[in-house]
């Protein structure tokens, strides 16, 4: 598999860069500082074909491959974390599933306004006990004639601050457990359809972050996506392109802090010369790189099956599963170097080493906790192995 880049790709990254440098870094620490969500950069963004990089075009979209979708998540993260993410749920969790899985009436009245930024989504499958038990749906969905009454709780919904369109998951047969769920796109202005204030967090705090309360929300029948049942098999084959999204953030947030302390170990001096000369500085920034490559080519793996899968067929679950554990924890152990090399001046605001690893941290939270990473990917090589562990 050639993971190197084509021309085109190589075009696109120094565009993106540019875009990053000149229009989203100068104002990423405010962004932070103050939450607030940056709908004007989303919508310059989806100007510049980034908020439905992969939608093809007949639907609003830039119609680039994955490995391009992964490029621009990693170029926008490195310069703010929080468009970095904000983008890749638009892509990721809203625009690949209604791709995939929405007739053309969706496909016209939804995919093409998000795909040109023009509207933003947001993915609700989380609620107060359904995490990484996805499975355990509790918001209930209840056919009525022509429409479905739905009315339930959704938690840690990234972009639902601000989010025009909302792709929820909801029990339509309870007794059915998982294969009774299912997903319906959803008007955020709807009666009803009501959200908390933006939640204050460690890290990606201008991601909008809410709870969603649904009381008895009326959503018409051609707004569920799929067939009745199907919003399970929906929201897991959207996670698994999502993960590649979360493992070029992580990679993007990870860059950032590398290349801070690589500068700051040049600059800095003590004992008469630059730290940079000391060997214990010198295994550190050997071994962050080592990592951020490793993560990088993991990620362009995955994003490749994922276009080797759309092409032909096939799975491409285990790569993107891959890809993200070791990119989230590579994350956290390169931003944890980096703030050490920075020494004190690194857990102050004045660098941004401090906010790259508060950052950093959720990267091995949402979209999947590294432990159910593990648990997919122990499934997988059991599978292959022709064993079976549950």
């Amino acid at each position: 598999m050639n993971l190197d880049l084509t021309e085109e790709q190589a075009l696109l990254q120094s565009s993106v860069r540019q875009f990053a440098e000149e229009r989203v870094r100068p104002q990423a620490a405010a962004i932070d500082q103050n939450g607030r969500f940056p709908r004007e950069l989303f919508a310059e963004a989806g100007q510049l074909g980034l908020a439905g990089v992969c939608v093809p075009g007949e639907f609003g979209g830039a119609e680039m491959d994955t490995v391009s979708y992964a490029i621009v998540i990693e170029e926008i993260s490195r310069a703010c974390a929080n468009l970095g993410v904000i983008l890749s749920v638009n892509n990721s969790l809203v625009c690949d599933p209604l791709e995939r899985f929405g007739n053309e009436d969706q496909k016209r009245r939804f995919l093409d306004p998000l795909a040109r930024g023009e509207k933003l989504g947001c993915f609700a499958l989380t609620e107060p006990n359904a995490g990484s038990d996805a499975a355990n749906q509790q918001t209930r969905a209840i056919r009525d004639g022509n429409q479905y009454r739905i009315s339930g709780q959704k938690v840690f919904i990234t972009c639902g601050e601000k989010a025009d369109v909302c792709l929820l998951f909801a029990m339509t047969d309870p007794e059915r457990k998982a294969r009774g769920i299912s997903a319906f796109l959803v008007d955020a202005e709807t009666p009803g359809f009501d959200r908390s204030r933006h939640q204050v967090k460690l890290g990606v705090n201008a991601s909008g972050t809410v709870e969603i309360f649904l009381t008895d929300v009326e959503v018409p029948v051609e707004n569920r996506l799929g067939s009745e049942g199907e919003g399970f098999r929906i929201a897991m084959a959207t996670l698994d392109g999502g993960r590649i999204g979360i493992a070029a953030q992580a990679i993007g947030i990870a860059t950032e802090a590398y290349e801070a302390a690589l500068s700051y170990a040049k600059a800095r001096r003590a004992f008469g010369k630059a730290i940079s000369e000391f060997q214990v500085i010198r295994f550190y920034l050997a071994d962050m790189a080592t990592e951020l490559d490793a993560a990088r080519l993991l990620a362009r793996r995955a994003a490749a099956a994922k276009d080797a899968a759309k092409r032909g067929g096939g799975r491409y679950g285990l790569e993107a599963a891959i890809a993200k554990l070791f990119a989230a924890e590579m994350a956290q152990r390169v931003t944890t170097r980096a703030l050490q090399i920075h020494g004190g001046y690194g857990y102050t605001k004045e660098y941004p080493v401090e906010r790259n690893f508060r950052d950093a941290r959720i990267t091995e939270i949402y979209e999947g906790t590294s432990e159910i990473h593990r648990l997919i990917i122990a499934r997988e090589i059991f599978k292959d192995a022709g064993l079976s562990i549950g």
